[in-house]
């Protein structure tokens, strides 16, 4: 009875924390890193959309026209730029550098940009553009009209996509061992849930200030400033968490072998970006991963515009519209954490990696039924609704709400560890010219393509309101395509990592039979 005991006590430490305790020197800090990586990006997430959807002039029609013309051109600028300077500079110097292009934007957006917007911003021609181009071009001109805020939405865009995707998961999955990733990925995502239940309450705090100042004092610009001094700070703890990592950790032997690293990269020289691309398109297993990431991108985004744009009929206020962003984040935080404590890699390693890849495009499925079910029908549901005291509108608003969280939460739990995995069998020159291919530009391709149907449906039917019933349709045809590249890359990814795990264990038993002989 007394063995038992811990045996099951064990079991269940395991479950929740499959982290051992002398492997903390290296998990500590890579949580740390992800937490305020994850910090800057809810911050600058929820305020580049209140910036751009309260603005004088714009709505959510403005963000496909962004996504398009602003987003995708810059993620490409950059994927060309980071792949050249890759082969000039060391990764270290790399990370550094592209953190310190980050924080010194926002910081000069803080203190020069949003100050002088009033000048900056040509309002009297987008007036003047406004009388002559069809109504379903709103969108491209409140880009224009408020364009310091535009450049700020599509840096803040990049941040998610360079800072999480290319920066964190790219040093992650260099110096993180495949046995080690299933117990480890989920688990980093801890730190960037934690990362929200602060940096909500924090966007929360500074953007109700309003009733605290007088009436002719720019309230949101004053709350735009502390939380982009948050930023600030927190890209100066992500520098030096970096930096602590590559002198402490990764020169233990535990958990870096450096030797490896350096005979992978003389195995397999460098291509040029033509032949990376030629590769990459030949690739049936980076094909499957690609299209799970524009998928993913074109199917939140479809969800995402329509219900900003009901957020923003019941919230005209930037400091409004920006509280309840921070509600909004605080518990999606909490909801993956939820997830993530009793799913996330306890389902990956329990029911292996396809299913647990299949799980969000399901709950996108199927929460996104429902809310666009409630929006092409909540005219007929008025007498129904005035009966829980609220209306239409606000039981649109919690709709969308519900679907985001769900959807978020089940990326941050599941999809995004189960992504990442996919590329630790590659090998070194396919894991980093295909993942910056492929989580730059085929994020921002996703998202962007997903623009350009509603800018297609706008210019047609000249509202989102009239585009909901098409846009629904595309999703399901949408959703169908992925859940079609998830099976098939579970097998090419079970396949490709057996065939990793032998060629391991090959060496080692060379090692052993001398021994064994002697």
């Amino acid at each position: 009875m007394s063995e038992t005991k811990p045996k099951e006590f064990g079991k269940l430490r395991s479950f929740f924390w499959p982290v051992h305790s002398f492997e903390l020197k290296k998990f500590l800090p890579m949580f740390l890193l992800f937490f305020f990586i994850n910090f800057n990006y809810t911050i600058l997430r929820d305020t580049k959309d209140t910036l751009m959807v309260t603005a004088p002039g714009s709505g959510a029609e403005a963000i496909p026209f962004l996504k398009v013309w602003g987003v995708l051109p810059a993620a490409v600028i950059f994927m060309i730029a980071y792949s050249k300077l890759s082969n000039m500079m060391s990764k270290q110097k790399l990370f550094y550098s592209t953190i310190s292009f980050f924080i010194a934007f926002f910081a000069l957006f803080a203190l020069v940009l949003y100050p002088n917007h009033d000048v900056l911003h040509p309002t009297v021609f987008a007036d003047n553009l406004a009388s002559i181009l069809p109504k379903g071009l709103g969108g491209l001109i409140s880009c224009l009209r408020n364009w310091t805020y535009a450049l700020f939405y599509i840096m803040s865009e990049l941040w998610g996509s360079v800072a999480i995707s290319l920066l964190f998961w790219g040093f992650a999955n260099d110096t993180t061992r495949v046995s080690e990733s299933k117990r480890f990925y989920s688990i980093f995502g801890l730190g960037a849930n934690l990362a929200m239940l602060v940096s909500g309450p924090t966007i929360m705090y500074f953007s109700d200030i309003r009733s605290k100042l007088p009436a002719d004092v720019d309230a949101w610009g004053i709350s735009l400033n502390y939380m982009l001094s948050f930023v600030f700070l927190s890209g100066l703890s992500i520098m030096a968490i970096y930096g602590w990592i590559n002198k402490k950790v990764l020169t233990d032997p535990r958990f870096y072998d450096s030797t490896e690293v350096k005979k992978a990269k003389k195995e397999k020289p460098k291509m040029s970006m033509g032949e990376s691309f030629k590769f990459l398109l030949s690739s049936k297993y980076i094909a499957c991963l690609a299209i799970l990431v524009i998928a993913y991108g074109v199917a939140i985004n479809l969800v995402e515009v329509t219900w900003k744009g009901q957020l923003k009929l019941q919230y005209t206020n930037p400091n409004d519209y920006s509280a309840f962003m921070g509600l909004f984040s605080t518990l999606t935080g909490a909801v993956t954490i939820v997830m993530m404590l009793f799913g996330g890699g306890n389902i990956i390693r329990r029911f292996g990696w396809t299913l647990a890849a299949l799980i969000t495009p399901v709950v996108l499925l199927a929460t996104g039924a429902g809310f666009f079910s409630f929006v092409m029908f909540k005219q007929y549901l008025t007498g129904f609704i005035a009966m829980f005291g609220t209306t239409p509108l606000m039981m649109a608003v919690i709709f969308g709400t519900v679907q985001n969280i769900m959807s978020k939460s089940s990326k941050y739990s599941l999809f995004d560890p189960t992504k990442e995995m996919a590329y630790i069998p590659l090998d070194p020159e396919v894991k980093t010219k295909g993942k910056a291919a492929i989580d730059v530009v085929g994020a921002r391709l996703g998202k962007s393509g997903g623009s350009l149907i509603q800018q297609g449906l706008l210019a047609v039917f000249g509202s989102l309101a009239a585009i909901t019933p098409y846009v629904a349709a595309l999703l399901f045809i949408i959703i169908g395509a992925w859940i079609w590249a998830t099976r098939t890359l579970g097998k090419e990814f079970a396949a490709l990592s057996a065939e990793k795990e032998t060629q391991a264990a090959k060496p080692a038993a060379a090692t052993e039979q001398p021994q064994a002989t002697s």
